[in-house]
């Protein structure tokens, strides 16, 4: 009996998990696992690496047993979007700030949607900034300028 692939975007999915949890098992293996009470480096990727893995498994068979859409295309400008947007907030945070970072990266990523609009952009962007401030620097201190030196700080 030849098992046919009969949901390609499942099976895809899986496959691309599949390659993610292999890699980071990978990356992982250089670093000590310790216990599950005295956890090393290792412990939490390779847990994480592992769950993964058995998800995209688990997508990838069920692909065989279920119906689903073919795979028609790639949505290669949305993704050169985001990958410009977060190499930009990577750039920027260090010199310009995490204010000015966290604004470019989300104002430029979210154009990479179908359902973008300027005024809830520019909303979301100050809200999760302003979030953003209050946890990471005031919260949890931890050392991200928010004005960098760009701008005299």
């Amino acid at each position: 009996m030849a098992l046919s692939i009969r949901h390609p975007k499942d099976f895809l999915s899986g496959v691309i998990f599949i390659a993610l949890g292999l890699g980071f098992l990978y990356i992982a293996q250089d670093y000590r696992m310790g216990t599950a009470t005295r956890m090393g480096p290792g412990y939490f990727p390779s847990i994480l690496a592992g769950i993964l893995t058995l998800i995209g498994l688990t997508t990838s068979l069920r692909a065989l047993f279920r119906d689903g859409e073919k795979v028609e295309g790639f949505a290669w400008k949305p993704l050169v979007i985001v990958l410009v947007g977060t190499v930009l907030f990577g750039v920027l945070v260090r010199d310009a700030g995490l204010i000015v970072a966290l604004l470019a990266y989300i104002g430029i990523t979210a154009t990479a949607s179908i359902y973008f609009h300027w005024r809830p952009t520019l909303m979301m962007a100050v809200g999760l900034t302003v979030f953003s401030v209050i946890i990471f620097i005031k919260a949890l201190g931890l050392p991200i300028p928010m004005i960098g030196a760009w701008f005299g700080a």
